[in-house]
């Protein structure tokens, strides 16, 4: 796909007719696209490029904006559609950058592609969209997802921003793994909580980055925002945290190893006869629960599901089970089984 660009201001000039003599030979797709038209209305000056031969031109002001959506739009629907080959023949496992903005997602996706294709400033948010980058490392295939910053609904007025919003939480839904960028300079907030939950009860993988960890001062600042991070995240204690600085690439390597452990854990499977010989470590350990004259016992369990993995535990008195024992069957079975980087789900069913 080729975009021609002629300048409506100047028309048609011997450069402009030498390089359409060019592209009409090329055989290849062109899209003559007429800038610097600020009224597109203005006909006469838009179709005065008609003669060049490549087709109905397209009016944009790239100053204002004007009808650079339907260009893109138009250039969108000119790509090939990829073939399921392709697909399957990838099979990426599809990693989510999410955060506040400014935390600093599109560098560190640039650094992970090894490229510039996100457009990063200062500016918080000026990554608008969300942007799909499949790279191969080390022989693994990563689809990166790199989203604009995730605000509170509630200050969200341009609708360029809501659309990102909407956008980082279909990521999120895509995602298999998500890399949660908090700023090291800031430390953890009220936003990046909201966001690690959303990432939990969609049941990702995650990895927590904390940013800009260069720019933390000494090494009580930086225990306090461990502690913290600690403290606020710990119904996302699974999650590795892994302290880096995108700008420069110090520790970034470390990654891609975080993510490979996470998503094989994520996608992990534990035969039944050593599940069950776990349990029967519970069992020696006696610690059980009961209420009234109701005691827990739990006659099995099995793995009932991947992507997380979900474990069900066949038991006489379900209903008497509470979030407290939930989570310790959780903290046990993650003390013998490596599920580092994934949430696990538990569920319990009624076997007399």
């Amino acid at each position: 796909m080729i975009l021609f660009l002629v300048d409506s201001k100047t028309g048609i000039n011997a450069d402009d007719q030498a390089v359409a003599n060019i592209l009409r030979r090329s055989n290849k797709p062109v899209l003559l696209v007429v800038n610097k038209l600020d009224n597109p209305n203005d006909t006469n000056a838009m179709w005065e490029f008609m003669q060049l031969g490549l087709g109905e031109p397209w009016p944009v002001s790239a100053l204002h904006g004007t009808g650079t959506g339907d260009l893109l739009d138009e250039v969108v629907q000119r790509f090939p559609e990829p073939t399921e080959e392709e697909h399957a023949d990838l099979d990426a496992i599809n990693v989510a950058i999410i955060g506040r903005p400014n935390a600093g997602k599109s560098s560190l996706t640039n650094k992970l592609t090894n490229n510039d294709r996100s457009i990063v400033s200062d500016v918080a948010g000026t990554t608008r969209d969300a942007i799909d980058t499949t790279i191969e490392h080390e022989g693994r295939y990563y689809t990166i997802i790199d989203t604009a910053g995730l605000r509170r609904k509630s200050v969200i007025d341009e609708d360029v921003e809501y659309y990102g919003y909407v956008r980082a939480l279909r990521a999120i839904d895509r995602a298999e793994v998500v890399l949660l960028v908090i700023d090291g300079t800031i430390g953890l907030t009220d936003q990046d909580q909201r966001v690690a939950g959303m990432a939990a009860e969609r049941g990702c993988a995650i990895v927590i980055i904390l940013n800009k960890w260069d720019l933390v001062e000494g090494p009580e600042a930086k225990a306090e925002i461990r502690e913290r991070i600690k403290d606020r995240l710990m119904f996302v204690g699974y999650a590795p945290v892994i302290a880096i600085s995108a700008l420069s690439g110090k520790n970034v390597h470390r990654i891609w190893n975080a993510i490979d452990t996470a998503y094989d854990n994520y996608c992990s499977t534990i035969s039944t006869s050593k599940l069950n010989n776990w349990l029967q470590e519970i069992r020696d350990f006696g610690h059980t629960i009961s209420k009234g004259k109701k005691l827990l016992k739990i006659k099995y369990v099995t793995q009932t599901g991947t992507c997380p993995p979900q474990f069900t535990f066949f038991c006489n008195h379900p209903d008497i089970i509470e979030p407290s024992y939930e989570r310790y069957l959780e903290k046990r079975l993650r003390s013998t089984f490596d599920l580092e980087g994934t949430p696990v789900r538990l569920r319990f069913k009624r076997k007399d």
